[in-house]
């Protein structure tokens, strides 16, 4: 019977690790599904939408081959349209079975100044979610949410590539594969215990076996003389035959073997030791076999619990009807902001204005062509602060889903808390064009900026001519711009916190300076020297905060005009290098006009609080120097 059980055992062990194997090779179902996706006639751009690469659950495989340089790019679908507005683009849409692909040619809604298809790279793009360029061939894979198409176009002048596919990953998972094998294993190691054991019980029942002895001849008397020759032999010598022993009837009997000694006794005592080594190697097959089932396992063969849902925190900031969505991601602000980071950098090295102009305007960009224009002739000449690409602390894009887009964001400068960090805001003007920074100022050192709207929620821009702030945007300059001039005599003095009047307190003292330096050197007498303070050109940007206030970044001119006291003077600038530089000129007989432009960032209070006006940063830089005419 314990051979049938172990018999049984068997059959079971090669039913289950068969259907286990089977269930990972020729059960196994294919393990993605792929669309080919077609155009009729190709254009220099080809618009995959969100609804086509989300038609199946899973990562997105775009797998794209072509002639030259192959570009992909994610963004919004709307911003996606704007960006191709001017021109002609072939979009692959998911049709109404939801299963099959159709692509149309879209006819731009924005023609061109000649009437032709405006013709652009889209490579370096900040409207980007995320782009990404190869030679020849392409394989991206993605998470694409939904709202977000993918860009597919070669440099904005060839055609798209046209050999297109996505793929989906497919459920390949065999849960129960792995527990068949193990399953299988054990009662593979389970027929060969129980055959062991069968062989076992088998030997033991039938016992020692010996060869039975022939039948014994008939007896006879023992003849007279055989004895007498027996009796003759020499003591110690061998009878010249063998004599069976005889009985007392004179009968021969078989002499009884040594059952411990002799060849019979060793072949028991090998049969006794048989068992045991049988017992070991039948097992090593078993194990091995077992082995070589588990390895190689993948978390595909076992099954898994369900998974309870991780709480998440709620949101502490709703959503409201009809919020747009924020001008740029976190990943999006990185990485635009490691572009200017580069750009300005070069531009920087090799004092080059031009490309610095191509990720700065307003204010800023002056303050750095003044550097420039000073830095070539005077070496020591200190340029603007670097905009570091380390770490983007607070980022508030604008919710806005048209332009321009504006966004303010903290960056710090990696892990030196010796550098002040920079608080910027910086615009996109447009669908085609990159953002640019127009206020950068340093942050106070003990500033805290006011609560604001997360990332992933966006702020709104507050109005220049705002009334629920305790002083509107596009006056706010001017007010500051009087406390600079009159100090506590000002009527907006009370208006400003401690740290706002430290700041207006410092121009008032190097306005002292200046004065000073003009009287020790004698000059007071044949010279004049004017100071005045006034709001910028450039407007304001107001980023409304949660409790009502904002953030508003400003920039006050304060300027310091020169001037001779008599016909026969002159103002020389011997010891004015960067004026000098500036200007182009040693003297004037006229005068000259030096502007710092005074970046500040201020945190405004709502309307009826009792808070006062916070500064938060501001940077002082030489804006011009010209020669009175």
């Amino acid at each position: 019977m314990r051979f049938v059980w172990a018999v049984l055992a068997f059959v079971l062990a090669a039913v289950l690790i068969g259907t286990g194997i089977a269930q990972r090779t020729i059960f196994l179902g294919p393990k993605d599904v792929t669309a080919e996706l077609s155009v009729k006639a190709p254009q220099a751009f080809t618009v995959i939408d969100s609804a086509v690469l989300r038609a199946h659950p899973g990562e997105q495989t775009l797998v794209a081959h072509g002639d030259g340089t192959i570009f992909v790019a994610q963004a919004r679908t709307a911003d996606l349209e704007a960006w191709l507005s001017d021109t002609s683009y072939n979009r692959i849409t998911l049709a109404k079975d939801g299963t099959t692909t159709t692509a149309k040619l879209v006819e731009p809604t924005a023609k061109s100044e000649d009437g032709k298809d405006v013709q652009r790279d889209p490579a370096g793009s900040d409207l980007w979610l995320d782009s990404f360029a190869d030679k020849n061939s392409l394989v991206d894979r993605m998470q694409v949410p939904e709202g977000v198409s993918v860009l597919l176009a070669s440099d904005g002048k060839a055609e798209a590539p046209s050999d297109v596919a996505v793929k989906w990953p497919l459920d390949t998972a065999t849960p129960w594969a792995g527990p068949l094998m193990v399953a299988g294993g054990i009662f593979l190691l389970l027929g060969l215990v129980l055959y062991v054991l069968a062989i076992r019980h088998s030997r033991r029942g039938r016992g020692p076996r010996r060869k039975a002895p022939p039948p014994l001849p008939v007896t006879e008397p023992i003849d007279v003389a055989d004895r007498a020759a027996i009796d003759s032999a020499p003591e110690g010598a061998a009878a010249p035959d063998a004599v069976p022993a005889t009985d007392a009837t004179g009968s021969r009997t078989q002499p009884e073997p040594d059952p411990a000694a002799g060849q019979d006794g060793a072949v028991r005592e090998r049969r006794a030791t048989m068992p045991k080594r049988r017992r070991a190697l039948l097992l090593i097959p078993a194990v091995g076999v077992t082995a070589a089932l588990l390895s190689g396992c993948t978390p595909d063969i076992w099954p898994h619990p369900a998974a309870s849902p991780t709480p998440t925190p709620t949101e502490t900031q709703a959503v409201e009807a009809g919020q747009q969505a924020p001008a740029v991601t976190e990943a999006q602000a990185a990485r635009i902001l490691e572009s200017i980071s580069g750009t300005l950098a070069d531009a920087d090295k090799n004092l080059d204005a031009a490309k610095a102009e191509t990720r700065l305007e307003g204010s800023a960009l002056e303050a750095r062509k003044t550097a420039y224009a000073v830095h070539k002739s005077v070496a020591d000449f200190a340029l603007p602060a670097t905009i570091p690409a380390d770490k983007v602390k607070i980022l508030v894009p604008q919710a806005y889903d048209s332009w321009p887009r504006t966004v303010l964001m903290l960056v710090e400068h990696g892990s030196n808390d010796k550098v002040a960090p920079l608080i910027m805001t910086m615009t996109q003007a447009d669908p085609w064009s990159n953002y640019k920074i127009s206020h950068v100022a340093e942050m106070q050192a003990s500033a805290k900026l006011p609560n604001m709207a997360p990332a992933w929620l966006g702020a709104k821009l507050t109005p220049p001519d705002s009334p629920f702030l305790v002083v509107a945007p596009d006056e706010l300059a001017s007010e500051f711009a009087n406390v600079i001039d009159q100090g506590d005599k000002s009527e907006f003095y009370d208006k400003f916190d401690k740290s706002a009047l430290a700041f207006a307190k410092s121009v008032q003292d190097s306005r002292a300076t200046v004065v000073q330096a003009l009287k020790d050197a004698n000059a007071d007498t044949t010279s004049t020297l004017a100071f005045a303070a006034k709001a910028g050109t450039e407007a304001p940007v107001s980023m409304s905060s949660i409790d009502s206030g904002a953030i508003v970044s400003v920039t006050v001119e304060d300027s310091q005009t020169i001037k001779p006291t008599s016909a026969d003077a002159v103002i020389k600038l011997d010891k004015n290098p960067s004026a000098k530089a500036l200007t182009g000129v040693d003297q004037s007989a006229a005068g000259f006009v030096s502007v710092y432009g005074v970046q500040l960032f201020f945190a405004v209070p709502a309307q009826g609080s009792d808070a006062k006006i916070t500064l938060l940063a501001a940077s002082q830089q030489l804006q011009s120097v010209t020669e009175i005419k």
